[in-house]
């Protein structure tokens, strides 16, 4: 899923970037106004976050030429305006939501996901599947096992599809990193060690001993 960052402060471009890529999406960036909409012309992202505050044109003139051209994409201005008149001027032209700077990570997290689910609502719905006692919802980017729901990330659903599709066979990280990450990304052992001990602290009975992501010495992981 394709985000497009409209931000001038090359910090918070590259803070949101990062967030972003860590739940799985591939980010775009502009720095102007003009650029975001080349960009939105050229890219056609699944939804938009926007700075106010922009060279060029300002966010809210990207979100009304946005608007015009793509009705029902999603949009999220990220801004320090912060005045109640600016979030109400950014939701009449037809903004999702509006996150305040400086933002906390869970807050964009959490946000993010949201507008996600949104997006994945209008989609076909992607066939719901169970790993052992956990039942997988790819549309709502949750887990649930019996009355206790677990949040997902993009690419914690994309590892699991992966598993689920392919049962009792050993998969390398080459094959996990270019299904889950893209082919564009560079393989790194420790970046996929560290998110699978963060999954299954999340979906594991018993992460020192999971019963749904095994490891396979040497190779990489394995769903039984």
């Amino acid at each position: 899923m394709k985000v497009l960052i409209a931000e001038d402060d090359p910090h918070t471009r590259q803070g949101l970037a990062e967030i972003l890529e860590a739940e799985g999406y591939r980010p775009v960036t502009a720095k102007t106004g003009p650029e975001a909409l080349e960009l939105f012309q050229r890219e056609s992202p699944d939804f938009v976050c926007l700075d106010i505050m922009m060279p060029g044109a300002s966010g809210y003139d990207v979100c009304r030429e946005i608007r015009r051209r793509n009705a029902g994409i999603p949009i999220i201005f990220i801004s320090a305006k912060s005045e109640e008149l600016d979030k109400v001027v950014g939701l009449e032209l037809g903004a999702d939501d509006f996150i305040v700077k400086p933002f906390g990570v869970k807050e964009v997290v959490a946000r993010i996901r949201a507008v996600t689910r949104r997006c994945l609502a209008a989609q076909p719905a992607a066939n719901h599947f169970t790993l052992g006692d956990l039942e997988i919802l790819p549309g709502e980017l949750r887990a649930r096992r019996g009355t206790t729901t677990i949040d997902l990330s993009l690419r914690d659903v994309k590892i699991l599809q992966l598993l689920h599709a392919n049962p009792g066979q050993a998969l390398t990280r080459d094959a996990i990193f270019n299904a889950c990450w893209g082919l564009e990304y560079f393989p790194n052992s420790r970046t996929l060690d560290q998110h699978i001990a963060q999954l299954r602290k999340r979906i594991e009975r018993d992460p020192k001993s999971p019963a749904i992501i095994h490891t396979v010495h040497g190779v990489g992981y394995r769903y039984e």
